[in-house]
């Protein structure tokens, strides 16, 4: 089974094997150098495996970007309580599509990251909390953990070290709030998945109370290869501070939508125009959203200058987020876009708190409205007016979400919304 669509320019580092199943049974991933780098880590101190970590200068996949070996040095270094490891495999953002590939594609590859993650921060227990809607995942991850044990990668004893780490598959409670990592231990705890006051952070007070640490399924995948490899090895992609390679989700109106791995601070526009093959039907470039639907939209301009790394998306008043590229064309509707965004994100919201709760209700109101052509200009004030104030008062950043897609599709494509509002006004008056 050939992957839909590659790029001579890829580098596939934790992709390599995507389209191919016999990748999935344990016996063909050993044969081609699988699990290597948990026999090399099991000889090394768990701080030896986290300083190399470190020096690849690999951030957090998940779109925070946080590095990931500082992070796992938050864990104490006396494991005098349990330490826990929960892969986030909860992938549900808008636009997003690569961490299902991964598990689908490549599950041992996920399982040996997770084992030594979870050795380096002196876990011995590693919880997969992977999306329930993703069935044929669940089972082939649920398998392939099942085959680690079966030959001793697993549980007590791996490959004779003493070192017992044990790994449980759990599906999720099918909410996107569940992706926020303390909702994930919420929901994991057997509660309703609502994210939690920070402090205490995870790594003080995580799940059953105990220390953890969260790390997302890009993350983790490449782990194997940085400590096989080194950590300078790593940093021969990308940039000096995002270092490495990343997996971009595609979607829209290109003619080659899929997941491409790419060194970081890739050109936006060689990535749509030369990898991607283009705007479909010929048409024009309008907007772009680089990652994922809860960070800015830019225009074409800005997409032009655009590099896709964690800086390079903040130049142009964006963020790289999980790397989820959506592309609009010239006939794209961005009031409709923005609008199923924000119903998107009013529907999963928790509830806890009144900013997200009331904004995200009332915003998609008022965009309906809009969109319906009984609008007015002062609704656009409004908007601007109410996401701010749900910018940074909330317990996690889902109210910040419906912000930014609002906030910059007013200010980039204002136009937009005034001839929706403008064609209501003259249909009214007639």
């Amino acid at each position: 089974m050939a992957y839909p669509y590659v790029s001579d320019v890829e580098v596939r580092v934790i992709s390599k094997y995507f389209g191919d199943p016999a990748h999935r049974r344990i016996d063909t991933y050993v044969e081609r150098g699988g699990y290597k780098a948990l026999e090399k880590a099991l000889t090394l101190e768990p701080d030896g495996v986290t300083d190399e970590i470190k020096a690849s200068g690999l951030r957090g996949r998940g779109g925070a970007g946080f590095p990931t070996g500082i992070k796992w040095s938050f864990m104490p270094k006396e494991p005098t309580r349990p330490h826990y490891l929960l892969c986030n495999a909860d992938e549900s953002e808008p636009g997003t599509f690569k961490d299902r590939e991964l598990m689908r594609w490549d599950p041992h590859q996920l399982i040996e990251g997770c084992l030594i993650g979870a050795y380096a921060i002196r876990a011995q227990h590693v919880y997969i909390y992977c999306r329930g809607e993703f069935f044929e995942v669940n089972q082939i991850l649920a398998k392939a953990v099942e085959d680690a044990y079966m030959k001793g990668y697993v549980g007590k004893d791996i490959l004779g070290t003493g070192t017992t780490i044990d790994i449980t598959v759990h599906q999720g409670a099918g909410a996107y709030i569940c992706g926020e990592e303390t909702g994930l231990m919420s929901s994991l705890e057997g509660d309703r998945g609502e994210p939690r006051v920070k402090p205490p952070f995870p790594a003080a007070v995580g799940v059953f109370g105990m220390p953890s640490t969260i790390n997302n399924v890009e993350t983790l995948a490449v782990v194997p290869h940085i400590v096989l490899n080194g950590g300078e090895w790593y940093r021969q992609w990308g940039t000096e501070k995002s270092p490495g390679t990343k997996l971009f989700c595609v979607s829209g109106h290109v003619r080659k939508p899929g997941n491409y791995e790419l060194p970081l601070g890739f050109p936006l526009i060689d990535l749509i125009e030369n990898v991607c093959g283009g705007i479909r039907d010929g048409n024009q470039l309008k907007a772009v959203i680089p990652g994922g639907s809860s960070v800015p939209l830019i225009n074409a301009e800005d997409a032009r200058n655009c590099k896709l790394d964690y800086e390079g998306c903040v130049e142009v008043g964006t963020m790289l987020g999980c790397a989820s590229v959506i592309v609009m064309d010239h006939k794209a509707d961005i009031v409709k876009q923005i609008r199923r965004m924000v119903d998107f994100y009013a529907h999963e919201s928790c509830g806890q708190c009144t900013p997200c709760r009331e904004g995200s209700a009332w915003t998609a109101r008022i965009l309906r409205r809009i969109e319906e052509g009984q609008g007015t200009e002062e609704d656009l004030d409004t908007l601007m007016e109410m996401t701010e104030q749900m910018v940074g008062t909330t317990i996690c950043v889902l109210s910040d979400s419906v912000a930014a897609p609002v906030q910059s599709s007013i200010n980039k494509f204002r136009d937009d919304y005034l001839e929706l509002i403008r064609r209501g006004e003259r249909a009214g008056a007639a």
